[in-house]
């Protein structure tokens, strides 16, 4: 298995689809670096060369944010709103839809499971 930023990304699937394994790389990213590289898409990464390999890990590391560097961005994003007190800090902190969705019927994937009323026991 190749390792890239810190992934191990599949050797026996194509190099557009492998690097989608990395956490902030889709595949119109790993499209745009693959071209940059000047590497067919569809080869698969067995076939890599390690001097493709290395260019590959070159051109994500200066150019892009990823794995631990864009995680950390997104949750220090997340503090930010809560600190702040905005709306969208406070649903953050109440585990709620941000994004402006309905909470009467749904959300129960946000909510967790439901509480049933309490009965009194005789």
């Amino acid at each position: 298995m190749a390792r890239i930023v810190g992934v191990d990304i599949p050797d026996n699937k194509r190099a557009e689809i492998s690097l989608t394994y990395i956490y902030g790389v889709g595949r119109s990213l790993s499209n745009e670096i693959l071209k940059e590289a000047g590497i067919d898409p569809n080869v698969r990464v067995k076939n890599l060369t390690g001097e493709e390999l290395s260019h590959i890990r070159r051109i994500i590391e200066t150019k892009y944010k990823v794995e631990g560097e864009l995680r950390k961005e997104l949750s220090l994003n997340i503090k930010r709103l809560i600190d702040i007190g905005s709306y969208r800090g406070y649903r953050h902190r109440h585990n709620l839809p941000v994004r402006g969705q309905r909470t009467h019927t749904n959300a129960r994937t946000k909510k967790g499971p439901r509480r049933g009323s309490i009965r009194k026991h005789k």
